[in-house]
């Protein structure tokens, strides 16, 4: 049983393991969840604005342009010219040719019957005196409708202005392509859901709705769904006749005649806020029970170091238990690669039998050349590959294990350096960077392990290639190696890049173990602690020499071979 001081001290540090970080990081995590979401919700609103706001001067312009263009008619030619069936037919091909949203042309007299008509229906005679459209074109001078049948019983819309001139009274009409307008409001694309359409005053549908409703079909959600506002765009938060929330942005067209409405499903509008949501909330659970376990785990440690400081064997003996255990778990990694390499080889020595007895087959005639025959030698090629493959991990994990010792051997760096470039060249290219060889014919050969340096100089081309695109991007890099003798009987290697260059205070501890200038989660900071090791025991010295914003040289000294 735990002693009482003990236990009373577990439960205090305990308390402050736990509250000292779990409030702090509530704290952020909600004044940080607290601005993302106004910061998402503002941007997604205003988004919702400029979108209504483009979309509603796109069809203003629209209907202006239309306008215009019959404008232009009006002041052009006067009622003897356009009533004329030949000059009526020169002027909507004219017409057509500045737009093909124009379906028909027409002329009519002060008292609404139809004198003149271009277009696909026998509309000639008819009286409109009658009609809404006549009537208000009269009042006002100019008039575009909402969508109806009229006499063609398809639903249309017209653009009509009146002129006086000479004593005469005449107005002009034309027939905007219903679809094609339909298409030009429609074309908004918003997330999944997203769509735009007009309503008119009374809440009928001018253009079709994705999400359910036809033109001239009355909108089932009520005109007064919409707030009630005059000038400017309005936004709004609401739920439709099928209770589905939607993210509303509105704005009247066509002289307050027409309210332009652009509109998303509000899961869908804030969906990455949903998203970040489900992340803190991850976060918090995550981090609060990694907090929880740190606590629990560090507080039982505190405590059982203070206990075990009562004597000095006691610490010794919990220390050199923990260091053994380390060492086994060494030993066992070691141990299992050892054990891969038995079955490996059984397996190399099966597929060099089956490759005899297939050679044999073949000189025997016994096996013809065939497709199959091909890609049972492809597939015995690929064992053998991945039996190589696997080979060098074991041996890569008995290296590390300090299983195995380096082959030394006599290397000569004029052939040995450019196989090694030959593994980053590609990569070098795709990235634009320019690969430059300086070594000298005189090099002295090395004494060393192959694989060792191929590690080291593979470290200093994949830094250099990184420091390269962070200053330069994929234009103007420059990767330079070389070799040669120097005057005191050992050989210089050299790798300079014209990269970002490393800052001063961060020269003297780039060969430190676990620094790193590169971001979380891009390095460790072992790689050139290990190379530093790796050419050390070779009897040889590295340095490094840089500038900021100009680049980076590594120079490798190392003794020539007897």
């Amino acid at each position: 049983m735990e002693n009482t001081p003990y236990s009373t001290l577990r439960r205090i540090i305990l308390a402050c393991m736990i509250l000292v970080p779990v409030i702090p990081f509530i704290v952020i995590l909600g004044i940080g969840y607290y601005y993302f979401k106004g910061s998402i919700e503002n941007s997604t609103i205003a988004t919702m604005r400029r979108i209504v706001q483009d979309h509603g001067q796109m069809i203003d312009s629209f209907l202006s342009e239309r306008k215009a263009n019959l404008q232009f008619i009006h002041h052009s030619f006067g009622f003897e010219v356009i009533s004329n069936a030949e000059n009526l037919e020169h002027i909507f091909t004219q017409l057509q040719k500045e737009s093909n949203a124009f379906v028909d042309l027409g002329v009519f007299n002060k008292e609404g019957l139809h004198i003149a008509y271009m277009g696909p229906y026998k509309l000639v005679g008819r009286d409109y005196g009658g009609e809404a459209w006549f009537k208000e074109v009269m009042k006002q001078g100019y008039y575009i409708s909402d969508v109806y049948l009229g006499y063609r019983r398809i639903p249309h819309f017209i653009i009509a202005l009146k002129r006086e001139d000479g004593g005469k009274t005449w107005v002009i009409r034309a027939t905007i392509d219903t679809y094609m307008f339909n298409d030009l409001v429609k074309r908004v694309r918003i997330g999944k859901t997203g769509e735009a359409y007009i309503l008119n005053e009374k809440g009928v549908l001018q253009t079709e709705r994705r999400s359910g409703g036809n033109i001239m079909e009355s909108d089932l959600d009520n005109i007064d769904y919409y707030p009630k506002q005059e000038e400017g765009i309005s936004t709004f938060i609401g739920k439709d006749v099928k209770g589905i929330e939607y993210l509303s942005a509105i704005t009247w067209l066509n002289e307050k005649k027409w309210l332009l409405v652009v509109r998303q499903e509000k899961a869908d509008a804030f969906k990455a806020l949903r998203a970040a949501t489900y992340l803190i909330v991850l976060v918090l659970v995550i981090g609060g029970g990694a907090i929880i376990g740190v606590a629990l785990y560090l507080t039982d440690r505190i405590v059982r170091r203070m206990e075990g400081m009562d004597t000095e064997k006691e610490q010794l003996s919990d220390q050199l238990v923990r260091a053994s255990r380390l060492a086994e778990l060494g030993e066992m990694a070691a141990g299992f690669a050892h054990e891969i390499n038995n079955p490996l080889q059984v397996i190399r020595s099966e597929q060099a039998l089956i490759e005899t007895i297939l050679s044999d087959l073949k000189e025997k005639g016994e096996l013809k050349e065939s497709e199959d025959l091909a890609e049972v030698e492809d597939s015995i090629d690929q064992i053998k590959l991945q039996i190589d493959r696997c080979a060098r991990i074991t041996q890569a994990i008995l290296k590390f294990g300090r299983q195995g010792e380096p082959v030394y051997k006599e290397l000569d760096l004029g052939g040995f350096i450019p196989q090694v470039i030959e593994m980053v060249a590609t990569k070098a290219a795709v990235h634009g960077i320019t690969l430059k060889e300086e070594i000298s014919e005189d090099t002295p050969k090395i004494h060393g392990d192959a694989g060792q340096l191929q590690q080291v100089l593979l470290n200093l081309f994949n830094n250099a290639i990184d420091a390269i695109l962070e200053r330069h991007g994929t234009q103007g890099g420059e990767l330079v190696v070389g070799a040669g003798p120097k005057e005191d009987g050992k050989v210089r290697v050299m790798v300079r890049d014209n990269g970002c260059g490393i800052n001063p205070e961060n020269l003297k501890k780039v060969f430190a173990p676990f620094f790193t200038t590169k971001p979380v989660g891009k390095g460790t900071g072992l790689g050139l602690s290990v190379c530093y090791g790796i050419i050390d025991r070779m009897g040889g010295v590295m340095e490094v020499s840089s500038e900021k914003g100009v680049g980076t040289t590594f120079t490798i000294s190392l003794p020539a071979a007897a």
